[in-house]
């Protein structure tokens, strides 16, 4: 689904990554940790088109980064969902609005997302918060919400981005396990995180590999910790 050939990016004079060669296959997961400021964000960006190899070749889903204009572009990320760690809601949207968005942008009438959208929300247990605004919901919530909204176009590849940064012990669980639930469906998974706890959390229900950024280089550090 996404292939790394020899990519490096820079910050001005600061190497972020350097020479990363790596493959992530479709339906894996794959957790990517490193401590803050190793570019775990600058790799993910890099995933889903938001920024373009200053050296090497990153192809997604067959098409070379370099060669996307930004219609291609575009075409490419509706196959992907993306989790931020600070949710980007609307804020004057109902919470089932925005995570309609990605069907809504598309064009998708009212009367088809909406039974889509309400059984989503169920799933990730915020059915009774549908009509509440973003900043109605607590950390947690919003980060449900916030995977919901990645997942309700059916994408081939969730990226989340430390989701489970701003939420208890308890919550991060949740959330894994929304993610891991997700996999076993078929989509693959590519997750961000400097929690160690919650990578062996993994361990026995998913078969996730980890990759370790580390002074530019991404290592496969094989299966979970």
């Amino acid at each position: 689904m996404i292939d790394f050939s020899r990519v490096s990016f820079d910050y001005g004079d600061r190497t972020i990554l350097s020479e990363v060669s790596l493959s992530l296959a479709q339906g894996s997961f794959h957790f990517l940790t490193g401590p803050s400021g190793a570019g775990k964000t600058t790799f993910l960006r890099l995933c889903y088109l938001a920024l373009r190899p200053g050296r090497g070749k990153v192809t997604v889903f067959g098409r070379d980064a370099a060669g996307c204009d930004a219609d291609a572009g575009a075409l490419l990320r509706r196959r992907i969902g993306i989790v931020f760690q600070d949710g980007q809601f609307l804020d004057h949207l109902t919470m089932a609005e925005n995570v309609a968005l990605p069907l809504r942008i598309l064009g998708t009438p009212q009367s088809v997302w909406r039974d889509q959208v309400a059984e989503l929300m169920d799933w990730i247990g915020l059915g009774h918060r549908s009509g509440a605004l973003p900043t109605e919901l607590s950390a947690g919530e919003r980060q449900r919400a916030s995977l919901a909204r990645a997942v309700i176009g059916g994408p081939d590849l969730v990226i989340a981005d430390e989701p489970t940064g701003n939420v208890d012990r308890e919550m991060a669980r949740k959330l894994l396990g929304l993610l891991i639930a997700l996999n076993g469906h078929g989509t693959a998974v590519l997750m961000a995180t400097h929690d160690l706890d919650l990578i062996r959390a993994a361990k026995g229900e998913t078969d996730a590999r980890v990759l370790r950024i580390s002074d530019g280089s991404v290592i496969a550090a094989g299966a979970s910790l």
